[in-house]
């Protein structure tokens, strides 16, 4: 499964690597469309990969860590 959204970070999370820990625990792939980061805020436009359950969890869990997770633009 793919899934096409919009991440949001507050500048806190700048300095840690939430997108990078949430694709190795949840067996996610994320392909970057497009980004821009500074020392306040940052945002991305991703598609996540991989299986219904792993795209759910690894979604949440980057809303946990504080990342704003958009509504998804589209399934795949």
């Amino acid at each position: 499964m793919k899934i096409k959204t919009e991440l949001i970070f507050p500048g806190k999370l700048k300095d840690q690597p939430v997108m990078c820990e949430a694709c190795k625990k949840y067996d996610m792939l994320m392909t970057i469309h497009e980004a821009s980061f500074s020392k306040d805020t940052g945002w991305a436009f991703v598609t996540l990969s991989g299986s219904k359950d792993d795209i759910v969890k690894g979604m949440a869990y980057l809303k946990k860590s504080g990342v704003v997770v958009r509504k998804s633009l589209n399934f795949i």
